[in-house]
């Protein structure tokens, strides 16, 4: 049995709930689970599903049979589904009143799951809660609209807007070209109303029909469920004015590439404030350059968490935006770690790392170990990079496998993230380059198929 929380019962009770959504976050950050009945879910039976969803790669098979028998028990044991109050959401799209509930993934003991992406993350969160910190996080995605592309071998192109034109020219910060789709973004604004997801500000981006949203600063685990549920409802209001939404990182090969740039700070749990800051707000205080040393010094070996598919190298290796290097600087947008000018209460840094394609909480416990091993080893950043960053030396892994094999090797990032865990995603990963590689591609076939 699983007792529901009285304040969820209150919630569900006072939106006259039929149906309520069981969600858990799988490797690829979707969402996987159950539809209940909301009568079945207060009776507080609990909700199960099979341990080996934590497994699964994204074209729905496994990793490889020995180490599936090493992740996943020979019986192929349930996973017990805790749900979470404070994630309790409507779906607004839905045709009777139906509430999506984030649960937490528990073993029979109770005890969180190691393979959860959503346990990552809290036990990351942990060892910072130890140390009387809290991060605080303010994450930025880019997305694009793209037509509707039902047959898998075609390319994908921008949608038509109201004036009955696709776009053409970059229209950086153009609201002349989000105005082409007002009416998806009056959806997506009110859906986020009824789903009460903290997004601030939209804008156009540099390529055709790509967009940003930024989210407001807060906790991280409420950032990235925010994250997971905005992807999700996203993709949604894009159908339903019949165009697709993307999250892609590299979806059109003259068009540059969506990334999830990501805000964090630190604050003492007991006053409040920004460690990130000093007194005199003079000089970057030691804890926060030992932390931008830590995201310089481990940043590469978790770039397989900020870059998680074949696709995801594009972006890196031939984007004309994405960070090269670990380069830092106060406002420099070239540098793969920005500082960006700030009132004291929030100095932060930016990492400009993830792409868009990730799941948030990995991505988000990435960059966090990644800066909490800099406090430890109290690592010291490089100096400050004035000019463009991109015109230094080519630093970050622009392949697949290279950035695997970095992670592998690395023991500390393994330690924080979980050993069983980090080698549970490389199995995935490895299965899923592996059914890529099978794939004969169209210009293997255009320029080798009578020319070899």
């Amino acid at each position: 049995m699983t007792e529901v929380d009285e304040k969820l019962r209150a919630w569900l009770s006072e939106r006259n709930v039929d149906e309520v959504e069981a969600l858990v976050p799988d490797i690829t950050g979707n969402a996987r689970g159950k539809i209940i009945p909301a009568y079945r879910f207060l009776k507080g039976e609990g909700v199960r599903l099979p341990e080996a969803l934590l497994v699964q790669t994204v074209t729905g098979e496994w990793p490889d049979d020995d180490l599936y028998d090493e992740l996943v028990h020979p019986a192929d044991r349930d996973l017990f589904l805790i749900p979470d109050a404070s994630s309790a959401r409507m779906v607004p799209w839905a045709e009777e009143p139906t509430a999506q509930i984030i649960h937490d993934c528990v073993d029979a003991e109770g005890k969180y799951h190691e393979l959860s992406s959503r346990n990552v993350l809290r036990s990351v969160l942990q060892l910072y809660a130890d140390e009387g910190l809290e991060p605080i996080v303010a994450p930025e995605v880019e997305f694009y609209l793209v037509e509707k592309n039902v047959n898998s071998d075609n390319r994908l192109r921008p949608p038509i807007g109201r004036s009955g034109r696709p776009e053409r020219a970059r229209q950086s910060y153009s609201i002349d070209a989000l105005n082409e789709f007002d009416s998806l973004f009056e959806e997506m604004y009110d859906f986020c109303e009824v789903m009460d997801l903290d997004v601030d500000t939209l804008i156009h981006e540099s390529g055709a029909a790509q967009m940003e949203v930024n989210f407001e600063h807060a906790d991280a685990l409420s950032r990235a469920d925010q994250v997971f549920l905005f992807k999700r409802m996203m993709r949604e209001v894009a159908m339903r004015h019949d165009v697709f939404a993307t999250f892609l990182a590299k979806p059109m090969e003259n068009e540059p590439g969506s990334s999830m740039h990501i805000h964090q700070s630190l604050n003492d749990v007991k006053t409040g404030k920004n460690v990130f800051s000093s007194p005199d707000d003079r000089e970057l205080t030691e804890t926060f350059r030992h932390y931008i040393g830590g995201l310089q010094k481990y940043t590469a070996a978790a770039t397989i968490l900020y870059a998680p598919y074949v696709n995801s190298y594009r972006r890196i290796a031939y984007g004309d935006s994405a960070p090269r290097n670990v380069a830092w600087g106060i406002d420099n947008r070239t540098a793969g770690l920005r500082v960006p000018v700030s009132s004291a209460a929030n100095r932060r840094v930016e990492s400009r790392f993830a792409g868009s394609d990730v799941n948030p909480y990995l991505a988000i416990a990435a960059t966090l170990a990644c800066g909490y091993l800099g406090m430890k080893e109290k690592i010291e950043p490089t100096p400050r990079t004035e000019g463009s960053a991109l015109d230094l030396e080519q630093t970050l892994p622009v392949a697949f496998e290279v950035s695997l094999a970095l992670l592998e090797e690395e023991t500390a990032l393994q330690e924080i993230l979980g050993r069983n865990f980090v080698k549970a995603y490389v199995g995935i990963k490895r299965k899923e380059f592996e059914t890529f590689f099978r794939v004969i591609s169209s210009w293997e076939r255009e320029y080798l198929l009578l020319n070899v």
